[in-house]
């Protein structure tokens, strides 16, 4: 089964743990078969001795002669005959069961101190792998994903897997060894009894098995509606200002509850069709008893090499066979249930990463000259977002990024870093092809401030010292001072062992703002790209957070993507772009004097 060999990938990378657990699950398996196969020398002990001794000297056909029970009934048969030898019969009988139920039961323990490991790895190493694509996976993926539907793969589908799949390992190790024991001593028994059970048992597992066909549809199902389910309250709880301004609650709660209603069906019927897996299974199992004591019962009758103390051995461990056979039915409707959930984690973890390094790629270790795009184009679902690009940004100068919206701006800037990469042309840093450098190399020269401060629930320093290794609290508050941001922090409770809360959402839009600023001075970047960050704050604020990115930009390289004309006059150079062409180039006054789209803009935001 597919699903089965993707947890088989995960479980083999644990061979010891593997070899001991298997060898205690069939030590226990072994005794258990033991303890049961002991119920023939005791009915014989009590009800027939003289069948000992016949069946000890005379075993009537291959099986009966490597029986190892019917060499325990010759020594006891040499027992009997002594002096109380009844009662010493018993209560040697009486201690080897109570022997091997004990350490059946050690070795069953211990088995299962193996296998928790081994289960509990298996998640952990699926989420890892997870998570780990999560953050290797490109930039533009997520903008193809709902948030809720990834976060329920890593929660919904992995606790599905868990409890569907890997929690049937167990069942999927441990029975099938005990079922081939009990067969092998139920044919030593009676070969021809055992055959009358095997042409019976296909017919069951062809019956279970067509109730659980529909499984995998309906839990595939499942998960899609509750990834949808999550999306919608992840909207809910970042939108609920909206929400409640708009007064739309009744309207989110509608769609909530349709979502949730159709969850409740699909739930429904499926949990229906798994829970006929174990009393189908089970009257199964009843009718192949009956069928056993009639044709069996019929082989004791006419003396057709079966006696009747090996005869209610038989039944005893044939009833015993039952429940490892009604478990591996249920795991297997389980493994179905399951396997929808393990799809869409792998089609996760395998998903293709498109932004790739070559093998020995080089190391930028230090940018020296310039950045150049060679008629670079972008397109994005047959969409030309970026056409013919030409551009060069000279080591140490500041150039801008202006136009309307859906003009290309960040896709441009997102380039730089191979948050994307380029569809046609060439982007080069110091003359080399910048997909010759490695990824990690590039993105260590470069800093990078967002529209959005995008912070974490963490402490302001461990925000500050993100991706940094071990820096000194001295370099975080110095970086702080030059981002202004040193003052506020000191207010704060804890300084800078505060904790911000979920986004940041315990600072002000300016305090967060400064706080990604310091990020940036302490990682010291060559090169920086601005998405401008002080478009969305009030005065005051304003002022400190560009005063704060006027310290960063000193002696850089900066892109600045901007909103905001006023705050680029100085720029070394203004790149105008429209419909993804550069339109315009110039500085703020020679653009002015061209009286183009450069200045319409700037005239649009001066009327405002």
């Amino acid at each position: 089964m597919k699903s089965l060999r993707s947890i088989f990938r995960y479980i083999s990378k644990y061979p010891k743990l593997i070899f001991t657990y298997f060898s205690f699950n069939i030590l226990s398996s072994l005794f258990s078969v033991i303890s049961l196969a002991l119920v023939s020398p005791f009915l014989l002990l009590l009800f027939k001795k003289e069948d000992t001794l016949n069946v000890a000297s005379n075993p009537n056909s291959f099986f009966a002669r490597i029986n190892p029970i019917n060499k325990f009934k010759a020594e006891l048969y040499d027992i009997i005959n002594s002096p109380n030898g009844d009662i010493k019969a018993l209560a040697i009988i009486c201690l080897v069961v109570l022997a091997s139920v004990i350490l059946k039961n050690i070795f069953l323990y211990l088995s299962m101190y193996y296998l928790n490991p081994i289960r509990n790895n298996i998640i952990n190493d699926m989420r890892t792998s997870m998570y780990k694509k999560i953050l290797a996976l490109p930039i533009g993926y997520f903008n193809d994903q709902r948030k809720g539907d990834i976060m329920s793969r890593l929660t919904n589908d992995l606790g599905e897997v868990e409890g569907s799949t890997v929690g049937v390992l167990e069942t999927l190790f441990r029975e099938p060894i005990s079922i081939l024991l009990f067969f092998i001593y139920l044919v030593m028994l009676s070969p021809q009894l055992t055959l009358f059970l095997v042409i019976f048992m296909p017919l069951s597992g062809f019956i279970i098995g067509r109730i659980g066909r529909s499984l995998k549809k309906q839990s595939t199902r499942v998960q899609e509606k509750l990834g949808a389910i999550l999306s919608t309250i992840d909207e809910t709880l970042g939108g609920i200002r909206i929400i409640k301004a708009f007064n739309a609650e009744k309207k989110q709660l509608d769609k909530f509850t349709q979502q949730n209603n159709d969850l409740l069906k699909i739930k429904n019927r499926a949990n229906r069709r798994r829970d006929l897996a174990s009393p189908v299974s089970e009257v199964l199992g009843i009718t192949a008893i009956v069928c056993v004591l009639w044709y069996g019962g019929r082989l004791v009758l006419r003396g057709a090499f079966l006696d009747p103390g090996d005869f209610l051995a038989y039944i005893a461990i044939f009833s015993q066979l039952i429940q490892p056979l009604k478990s591996l039915s249920a795991a297997s409707y389980n493994i179905k249930k399951g396997a929808a959930s393990i799809e869409r984690i792998e089609y996760l973890i395998k998903e293709d990463v498109s932004i790739k390094e070559k093998p020995n790629p080089v190391q930028l270790k230090q940018f020296n000259n310039s950045i150049q795009f060679k008629k670079v184009g972008f397109l994005y679902e047959d969409k030309t977002i970026l056409d013919s690009v030409e551009l060069t940004i000279e080591k140490g100068k500041t150039v801008a990024l202006v136009g309307s919206s859906g003009a290309g701006k960040s896709t441009l800037v997102d380039l730089i870093p191979r948050f994307h990469d380029v569809g046609v042309g060439e982007l080069l840093i110091d003359d080399i092809n910048i997909k010759e450098y490695s990824l990690s190399s590039i993105r260590d020269h470069m800093g990078i401030v967002t529209q959005e401060a995008i912070l974490f629930n963490d402490t302001i320093a461990n925000n500050i010292a993100l991706g940094m290794d071990n820096p000194t609290e001295e370099q975080i508050i110095n970086a702080a001072k030059i981002a202004n941001a040193h003052n506020f922090i000191l207010q704060k409770e804890d300084g800078y062992q505060t904790n911000i809360g979920d986004r940041g959402n315990k600072l002000s839009g300016g305090e967060k703002q400064r706080i990604t600023i310091a990020r940036a001075v302490l990682k010291n970047p060559p090169i920086l790209i601005l998405d401008e960050a002080t478009s969305s704050l009030d005065t005051e604020s304003e002022r400190l957070v560009q005063d704060a990115i006027n310290n960063l930009m000193e002696n850089r390289t900066s892109i600045v993507i901007a909103h905001r004309l006023s705050t680029i006059r100085h720029a070394d150079e203004i790149i105008v772009l429209q419909q993804g062409k550069i339109v315009e180039r110039g500085t703020h006054d020679s653009l002015i004097e061209k009286n183009g789209f450069y200045k319409r803009l700037v005239d649009m935001q001066e009327v405002k």
